[in-house]
């Protein structure tokens, strides 16, 4: 439902595209690593997905369960939730690993939260915290990169400027854009698969923020 729901919506806020490299697949039992710079961005990741055939489990911060409808929606479909600072912390991983294991695929934002900006424009991913490390050594599961860009123009910055964003996105009807990477595999040994995975996803997100015209991808 979250996926459909997404795809139903997004058309409705913005104008996406989406694209792949020759080599993507989105095979069972992998994890989809995106970029995360707005509120927006699950709904336009999700909605990219979905067009591909794909109806992953997410990891979200936990708070989103307790919206009512929403909270319930996304504990009946499976979804994950992240309790961060929490002894329950551990248990995100535990139900990654074992949705893995059921072949399906998990959605994870390996940032940990959003940037501290005001503006709208793109930039870079940050730093990935060690919960894709941990959930590759786990599993050994094919990582697929995912760049998204554009949902900051949706909603960024403050709370008004957020909700004036989404408010006024059906008029604006902003450009969306998502890029799926080839697949890696890091191997439980690697010294280094949240680096890899970092480059690869921020590869993705230099191809969706070119496609349109954002100054930080063009730079670089």
């Amino acid at each position: 439902m979250l996926s459909r729901f997404a795809d139903a919506l997004v058309p409705a806020v913005g104008r996406l595209t989406v694209t792949a490299d020759a080599g993507a697949e989105l095979a069972p039992g992998s994890i989809i690593v995106a970029n995360h710079t707005s509120l927006a961005d699950p709904a336009v990741v999700l909605a990219a997905l979905h067009r591909l055939g794909v109806r992953p489990v997410v990891m979200a911060t936990a708070g989103l369960w307790r919206v009512p409808v929403l909270g319930r929606a996304l504990a009946l479909e499976g979804h994950i939730p992240v309790h961060r600072g929490d002894r329950r912390a551990a248990d995100a991983l535990d139900g990654a690993v074992e949705a893995l294991g059921r072949g399906r695929l998990v959605l994870i934002y390996a940032e940990g939260g959003l940037p501290h900006r005001t503006d709208a424009a793109e930039a870079a991913p940050g730093a990935f915290r060690s919960g894709l490390s941990r959930l590759v050594g786990r599993t050994g599961a094919p990582v697929v990169p995912v760049g998204q860009a554009g949902a900051r123009r949706v909603t960024s910055g403050s709370t008004a400027k957020q909700l004036a964003g989404l408010f006024t996105a059906p008029l604006r009807r902003p450009e969306l854009h998502v890029h799926v990477g080839e697949p890696l595999e890091l191997a439980a040994e690697d010294a280094a698969p949240a680096e890899r995975a970092h480059t690869a996803v921020t590869a993705a997100w230099r191809t969706a923020a070119a496609r349109l015209g954002e100054p930080a991808a063009l730079a670089a």
